[in-house]
Formats: structure tokens, C-alpha cells, sequence
């Protein structure tokens, strides 16, 4: 028996790294996980891992910026597995440059990916939780919780130089996540933030005076960190080590699970305890 059995959960981003970790970190927990990623095959392949692992599990495919997609999200969890109990926003990238050199393209660009599209998914989420709950307490059953958590980041309470528009984005978060916890608290949805410190990822571990980019719906987006900063950040860590994206998952892991049921409107930093 899991802990996540019966549960539905929609993870976007979840093809590959953070993402792929934690919907198989949900699904190995009995819950039945949407998978999304941009490209088809990453999201294939996390779809065969989780059944492989003998859990339960299907694709959808597309940015979460593109219009339209929240609500195929949200339907396609419906349409597959009957329901939605879990959501969570991780889906993002980062474009940096100081803010004298940011275009209004990539402020918006990375406004969108990482607080308008789980504004969206969230407003798609309302009507099928709601439903869900009229349902539940017309047949006089109890009202099961539901849980959400949206991805932020140590640069979303703090600040980085760098950053204003991922930083900017990941502070929205918090602001969006505290309204939600309480506008959903009647449908005894528990809405939280995990705050991510440095998790070793391949947007983090390429080399930053390398070619390493990324495609992103046909922009080439420069990714890594310089190896002596990374260095000197990891020992500013007092556990003495950058995450993995399984340290990741089990923190998002822990926002879904009964064990916290009363925990609501929070921002727990997974970090290796790391101070702002």
C-alpha cells in the first residue's frame, strides 16, 4: 500500500531531471501521473519508466505556455485516471544577463514559463476541484485533501545577480501560493511552495565557458555555471554538497503525502541548509 494510492497527480516539466524525479518519486507511491515535458521523447520515457516500475502513467506533450495547454493538462489527467488530487508546477528554465542587458523578451519569456503558466494550470484546476468537492459532500462523503506545490527557488527569496527575471517570477510564486492556500482551503486543498537551493541538473553542470544551450520553442538559451563559482558555492552549503534531483523530488514528496495534511501556505527550502 502507498501512501499516494488512488491519487492523481499532473507534474509539468517532469520529462527530464527535477521533474522526471518526481513524478517517478509519486508514482512509485502508488499515485497515476500525467507527465509533461516540451519534446515527446522525454516524456515517453519517463511515461516507460514509471510502468516499468509497475506504476501508472501517461503523457502530455507541449510548452506550458502555449494557449490552451492548462486545460489539456488538466483534462487529460480527468480523461486518463478520473480525477485530479496533486499538482505541481515545476516546468522552467533560466535566461540570465544583468538587467541593463535583459530584453523585454526574456522577462517575459521567463515571467510566463515560471508564473503565468501555473497561474494558468491553477485557474484549469478550479472547476474539476470544485466539482470534485460539491460531489463528494452531496453523497455525504468526507472531502479528501488535495495538494498543490509550485517550484521556487532560493533566487525567488533572496535575490540573484543575474537574474531579475527569474528571480521576479519565483517571488510571484510565493505571492500565488499564499493566495491559494487560502481561496482553496475550503476544498481542503493544502497549497505550498518547495524552494529550490542548488540542485546539480544539467542547467547547473554544463560548463558556463562551454557551448552549452538549450532549445526552447526555437531560442537557443545558454545554460551552466562557472566550475570555480560552483565550487565555491557548494562550500558555502553546510551539508557540503549541491543537491541531486532525487534530494529534490523527496521535498516536493513530502508536500504530498497525508503526513502533511495541516501544512498550508508554506515555503520549505530544500537547500542543505543553506541561509539567504
Amino acid at each position: 500500500m502507498g501512501k499516494l494510492d488512488g491519487k492523481v497527480a499532473i507534474v509539468s516539466g517532469s520529462g527530464r531531471g527535477i521533474g522526471a524525479e518526481i513524478a517517478l518519486k509519486l508514482a512509485a507511491d502508488g499515485a497515476a501521473v500525467v507527465v509533461n515535458d516540451l519534446d515527446e521523447a522525454p516524456a515517453k520515457a519517463t511515461v516507460a519508466a514509471i510502468e516499468a516500475a509497475g506504476g501508472q502513467a501517461v503523457s502530455c506533450v507541449g510548452s506550458v505556455t502555449d494557449e490552451g495547454f492548462a486545460d489539456r493538462f488538466v483534462l487529460t489527467a480527468v480523461k486518463s485516471f478520473g480525477g485530479l488530487d496533486i499538482i505541481v508546477n515545476n516546468a522552467g528554465y533560466t535566461w540570465d544577463t544583468v538587467i541593463q542587458k535583459m530584453t523585454d523578451e526574456q522577462w517575459d519569456a521567463i515571467l510566463d514559463v515560471h508564473l503565468k503558466a501555473p497561474f494558468r494550470i491553477l485557474r484549469a484546476a478550479q472547476p474539476v476541484i470544485s466539482a470534485a468537492v460539491k460531489q463528494a459532500k452531496a453523497a455525504g462523503e468526507p472531502v479528501h485533501g488535495r495538494k498543490v506545490v509550485n517550484i521556487s527557488s532560493i533566487a525567488g527569496l533572496g535575490g540573484n545577480a543575474g537574474q531579475a527575471n527569474y528571480a521576479a517570477a519565483k517571488a510571484g510564486i510565493t505571492g500565488l501560493t499564499k493566495t491559494l492556500a487560502k481561496e482553496w482551503g475550503r476544498y481542503n486543498v493544502t497549497v505550498n511552495t518547495v524552494a529550490f537551493g542548488l540542485i546539480k541538473t544539467r542547467l547547473t553542470e554544463a560548463p558556463a565557458d562551454s557551448d552549452g544551450t538549450i532549445e526552447v520553442q526555437g531560442r537557443e538559451i545558454k545554460v551552466g555555471v562557472n566550475s570555480d563559482l560552483l565550487s565555491t558555492m557548494e562550500r558555502m552549503i553546510p551539508l557540503g554538497r549541491g543537491g541531486t534531483p532525487q534530494d529534490a523530488a523527496g521535498a516536493v514528496y513530502l508536500m504530498c503525502i497525508p503526513e502533511s495534511d495541516y501544512v498550508s501556505g508554506q515555503t520549505l527550502v530544500c537547500g542543505g541548509g543553506f541561509m539567504i
